[in-house]
């Protein structure tokens, strides 16, 4: 019997995939639940596993290229004999138009050779083995990321050992191997968090060369998508001015111990939310939905195009610590295009952040299925008057916060960052509680 395997759906705003590599040959043998191929989604790489045991018959969408969901992606034949069948189907099916997204839902389910696919495995640690299993057929299997790195840099990839999943080699991996006095063997290489109050140096953004066009990337598409929807969505703005002088003696206190800006603005945003449940509710086809959790999404920038959100989840009731440790580990694995569906597409709330850029203030777009995202500005010294007349100088920001008007109205906005305010300027300690 011949069995396909199909791209599989791995978030709810895919269309279509990329793959990344297989991990398997044309005649290689699989079993039930091993990975075959590598999938680009519109955020991560994901494993994707085939259930049922044969050899790999042929594939028909190569490394690099692009498949719609639900179209067939590759033949496993259930013996050898079969492989020769497995490749006329799939010279066949190379011939054939694409299946459109719309009509796999009922093949899925009728045609008798389909393979049941995308069950996705834990995501590897964040700390780097010392060893990790090569993929069974030999080959190396290196990120997209990592091999722009490599070339960038002259090195012989074959020299670096992956930690990825099937023994991948990611971005961390070239970049541990560039600078092995910095990044220990045992731990993973610190990842300066993007998204910031405090002066820090701006990610750096890559830049194709003058008069090309450069195809968008799957994560780019996704955003698109996004940005799209959000349109549909009537929005306002309020911004608020807020003095972060308590804010950055606790973070002189805290860095030390490992603690982020990041994490400072995370939580004390996931505090306030405690008492205005109605800024982190959305808009459904039921009503307003309040969400059970708080769960901050922050937005950073990839360096090959596009942003994701990674979610801190449970902020408000995360210690500070526990979530500079958290945050570390899902910026690292966003670049390395490791997170798992629920560790970017849960938030309720998010924030975005281009201070690091030196940017004073600016308006976010609301991302879908959320009711307000909160845009942050640089902190700088600033003068200003005190109420008895004095002028003094002290460390400033602007915050805009965008909502979604058919769930929150101007009152709720301004009350929300009015406590905001409070809190990061006259009890930011309580953060530490």
């Amino acid at each position: 019997m011949i069995y396909e395997i199909f791209m599989p759906a791995l978030s709810s705003t895919m269309t279509e995939g990329k793959i990344t590599s297989w991990v398997k040959s044309p005649g290689d043998k699989v079993e039930k639940g091993e990975t075959v191929v590598i999938v680009e989604s519109d955020k991560a790489d994901m494993d994707v596993e085939t259930f049922y045991e044969g050899y790999l018959g042929a594939i028909v969408t190569p490394a690099g290229e692009s498949a719609p969901v639900g179209s067939a992606i590759a033949y496993v034949a259930e013996t050898k004999e079969e492989i020769a069948e497995a490749q006329k189907k799939a010279s066949g099916q190379g011939e054939s138009a694409p299946q459109r997204p719309e009509e796999t839902p009922a093949k899925l389910v009728s045609s008798p050779t389909v393979a049941s696919v995308a069950s996705i495995p834990d995501v590897v640690a964040s700390t780097p083995r010392n060893s990790a299993p090569a993929p069974s057929s030999g080959r190396q299997i290196v990120s997209p990321r990592a091999k722009r790195i490599a070339k960038d840099n002259g090195i012989d990839l074959a020299k670096i050992s992956g930690t990825g999943p099937n023994g991948r080699v990611t971005a961390a991996d070239v970049e541990g191997f560039l600078n092995p006095a910095t990044v220990p063997v045992s731990t993973s290489a610190p990842v300066a968090p993007p998204v910031v109050v405090a002066s820090v140096s701006a990610p750096k953004i890559s830049t194709p060369a003058a008069g090309t066009t450069q195809a968008l990337t799957t994560l780019q598409k996704a955003v698109n998508n996004n940005m799209n929807q959000s349109l549909s969505v009537p929005t306002f703005r309020v911004g608020y001015t807020i003095t972060t002088d308590a804010l950055d003696a606790l973070y002189k206190q805290v860095k030390i111990k490992g603690v982020t800006m990041t994490a400072l603005l995370a939580k004390a945003v996931a505090v306030t939310l405690q008492k205005h449940p109605l800024v982190n509710a959305s808009l459904s086809d039921r009503g307003i939905e309040y969400k059970s959790n708080i769960n901050i999404a922050i937005a950073v920038a990839m360096d090959d195009g596009g942003l994701i959100t990674p979610v801190l989840q449970n902020a408000d009731q995360t210690d500070l610590y526990s979530l500079s440790r958290n945050w570390k580990n899902l910026v690292e694995r966003a670049r390395a295009k490791q997170l798992q569906p629920e560790e970017y597409n849960s938030g309720t709330f998010t924030i975005s952040n281009l201070g690091m850029f030196g940017v004073d203030r600016f308006d976010a777009i609301l991302p879908p299925g959320t009711g307000a995202i909160l845009a942050v500005g640089g902190s700088r010294p600033q003068v200003v008057a005190t109420k008895d007349g004095a002028i003094k100088v002290c460390s400033q920001m602007q915050v805009n916060l965008t909502a979604d008007h058919r769930v929150i109205y101007g009152a709720h906005a301004a009350q929300f960052l009015q406590d905001l305010a409070k809190l990061i300027e006259t009890n930011p300690q309580s953060l530490t509680l």
